[in-house]
């Protein structure tokens, strides 16, 4: 170990633990040096072992197994999940598409239910105050699977005094469920023109690690999306994303469809 380096202790042996992983003589499923072995092996304290294996864990790296160990955890193949204002716009579910792309069946699960939008909602959705008993947003609660694997988390609001009494209140329910949102203003008459995103990492929730089947603390991917009819907005979501998993993939066409209309112009010939 390099005397010259003034990190502490546990993270210089993780470091080399880690190095031992990505190398590969560490293998899938291989039991890393418990903290005895560590302390023996370091001149350490066991307490300084633990952090330097809770590292490994929290990265992803390993996973502890009570009263077994710490092993060195399977990757997972890591997928693209596809963030296009262009193909959101052609309707349908884009998430559906995707895993179709990718050769797998998209699924989801939901939960729908009028709701008092809280106060970042109003904000996002440029609500006013809260007056009266009435619910004023459709809060829908989403786990998306891939092969009926969770692969992602959402939490949608739309506001009631957009679509309240018309056929697309319900986003899951109706004649047009499953549609995406684009798709459902459309059929209400109200023309979605662009969207925002708002992109970020933190530690899974105890809640979020149990419905996407993954380990607190893992990292997460969140999304702040809200889409928008000109300048208003239609609907906002919270998206949770599994890193080790997923890659999330921005794009847009420079395809200009107006321009695409019009007859391209000839040259003439001399």
């Amino acid at each position: 170990m390099n005397e010259g380096d003034v990190r502490p202790r546990y993270v210089r042996i993780a470091d080399q633990l880690r190095a031992r992983i990505t190398s590969g003589e560490l293998a899938e499923g291989d039991r890393l040096p418990s903290i005895p072995e560590l302390v023996r092996e370091h001149g350490i304290a066991s307490n300084t072992a633990q952090r330097a294996l809770g590292i490994l864990v929290t990265e992803g790296l390993a996973e502890a197994r009570s009263g077994s160990g710490t092993y060195v955890r399977a990757r997972p193949a890591v997928r693209r999940l596809i963030r296009s204002w262009n193909r959101n716009a052609r309707g349908g579910s884009p998430f559906a598409a995707d895993m179709a792309n990718q050769g797998q069946s998209g699924s989801w699960d939901y939960d729908s239910r009028t709701a008092f939008a809280p106060e970042e909602v109003r904000r996002r959705l440029a609500l006013g105050e809260a007056t009266g008993d009435d619910p004023d947003v459709i809060r829908t609660h989403y786990v998306f699977r891939a092969d009926g694997r969770p692969v992602m988390l959402s939490t949608a609001w739309e506001p009631l005094e957009l679509t309240r009494g018309t056929p697309v209140v319900l986003p899951e329910d109706g004649p047009h469920a499953g549609k995406g949102v684009v798709e459902r203003m459309r059929q209400i008459g109200v023309q979605v023109t662009h969207a925002a995103e708002v992109v970020s990492a933190r530690n899974a929730t105890v809640d979020e690690a149990g419905r996407l089947d993954i380990r607190p603390p893992a990292i997460v991917l969140t999304i702040e999306r809200t889409y928008y009819a000109d300048g208003r907005p239609v609907e906002t979501a919270d998206i949770v994303i599994p890193v080790d998993r997923y890659q999330v993939l921005y794009g847009t066409s420079i395809w200009d469809e107006a321009a695409a209309e019009e007859p391209a112009e000839r040259p003439s010939r001399r």
